[in-house]
This record gives structure tokens, sequence and C-alpha cells, in this order.
């Protein structure tokens, strides 16, 4: 990103060539800083500043400081660096966790809004007909489904998941028209899953996928949620993909309840006494 201004500079107006530097000069400032104190140290207006994020290609400061400073944080030590045999404790846990924090960070800056919002949509929408709500997932790719299910169920919306293939052939085929399935694969090409899409699909269900862009998967489902971090398969490499995916159902869940918003409130609240007596007698 820095490479892409400097090597915009001669083709910009004088006044946006000093917000170009005072970008080049501190990202992790102007990541951080008002536009007021921009345009200040730029010594120009705060228009020009805006002018200049648009004429960088982003949709204005916001996007532009949002993507820098995802830029910025994944330059930090060790980001997507393996851990090595020799390393003590204290590297490690610098590794493993700077290199969720990296997939984290590209999540945000590549993440599709409009498929967020289909999603989100298509969630809330079969929460308040009635419909089923399923999360379908295997191995690491099962314990996000059930934890889905569990995300959705504390914000009062009832779902299934099922980690077993048979499972889910059998509760996909008892779909209908209405209902939701949400698929999560970190590959994209687990052969049940892809049954069970397959199924859920033809049933007349609207289908989801929490997976890598490109795969079978993602091109059998009606609505893609990329996640894409392909996992290392050597015995030191972190597992970082789980990870993801739950924070793709969280961002999901999120949107869904503020989607769905008033309604949910009380059911909340009651559940929310009920769970504070039964701690405490």
């Amino acid at each position: 990103m820095l490479e892409r201004i400097t090597a915009s500079l001669p083709s910009l107006a004088p006044a946006e060539q000093r917000v170009a530097r005072l970008v080049l000069q501190d990202p992790r400032a102007f990541a951080r800083l008002p536009v007021r104190e921009l345009a200040a140290r730029a010594q120009v207006s705060k228009p020009t500043v805006v002018r200049f994020c648009r004429s960088m290609g982003y949709g204005g400061l916001a996007d532009f400081k949002l993507r820098l400073a995802g830029s910025v944080s994944e330059g930090v030590p060790f980001i997507h660096r393996s851990v090595d045999a020799d390393d003590g404790t204290g590297e490690v846990l610098v590794k493993v966790v700077d290199n969720a924090v990296a997939a984290f960070l590209q999540y945000r800056n590549a993440a599709s809004v409009q498929a967020l919002d289909r999603a989100a949509e298509a969630i809330a929408a079969t929460w308040q007909t009635g419909r089923r709500i399923e999360f379908y997932g295997a191995g690491n790719s099962g314990i996000v489904a059930q934890d889905a299910q569990h995300k959705f169920f504390r914000l009062g919306i009832t779902s299934l998941s099922a980690s077993d293939g048979h499972m889910q052939v059998m509760s996909a085929t008892l779909l209908q028209p209405g209902d939701c399935a949400v698929i999560i694969s970190n590959s994209g090409r687990t052969r049940d899953l892809m049954d069970a899409a397959d199924i859920a699909r033809r049933r007349g269900a609207t289908t989801i996928a929490i997976t890598a862009s490109g795969s079978p998967l993602a091109h059998s489902c009606q609505i893609h949620l990329a996640a894409d971090h392909p996992e290392g398969y050597d015995r030191y490499s972190p597992m970082v993909s789980r990870l993801l995916h739950l924070l793709v159902i969280d961002v999901l869940a999120t949107r869904v309840a503020l989607r769905i918003g008033e309604p949910l409130q009380p059911l909340l609240q009651q559940m929310k006494n009920n769970l504070r007596a039964k701690r405490y007698t």
C-alpha cells in the first residue's frame, strides 16, 4: 500500500502530495489521527485529505485508514513466519498470536460486506418466519458449527448443528423452502459437507458457505462468505482457520441480532434473569 502511494506521488496535485508524504512519514499516526489533525499536519484542507484517499482508490478517509491500519499491523515481526523447532516459549507465543491477528486483519480488509448483509438477511428472515436454521461442519469446522449454534441460541435464535456426515445428510433432507443451512469448511472440498449443501439447495433451503474462495463448496452455495486461510500441515503450524471461522460467525451473529432488533430484547432480558437466578441460588 505504501509502495503504491510512493509510485503515485508524481501524478498527484501538490496539496495531495503533502498528504501522501504525511502517510509515508508516519503511517501508524495517519491511521490513528482525526481528519482535523491530519489536515493541520499536512497544511491542507480537510476535503483535500479525503480527496487524496479517493484518488488512491478508496471510498474515503475511513476506508483508507481502515486498510492502512491493517497493512501496518500486518507488518509486525513474525507474522506469517513458521514456528521453528528451536523457538523458545516467548517466540512461540508471539508467532502464534501474530499469525492469528494477521489472519483476522486480512479477513477484515477483504471481507465482502454485501455477502455478510445477504447472509444476515437470510438468517433473520428464517428466524422471523419460524423456519429451521442449521449449521454443518466437519472436524475443526464441526466445532465451529457447535459454537455457532450456541452463539445464536444465546441471542434467542433457535438453531441446530451437525458434525456427523450421516446426520448432515438426514437433516438436510428435512429442510424446506424458507429454511437456512450454513456450511462451514476450511478447504471447501469435504465430500459430506458438499453432499449436504447440494441436498439443502435442492430442497429449496438458502445455503450459506463459510469457506475458501474458489472452492467447490463456495460455488455450490447461494451465499459465499470467503474465509481464506490455507492451513500448513507441518507439526508446528498454528491452527488459525478455526479461529477465523469463529470470528466470521461472531460478526454474522451480531449483524443478525442488530437486524432483528427490538423483538429480541424482552427474550434476552428474560434469559439473563433466568441465568442469574440459577447461578446465585
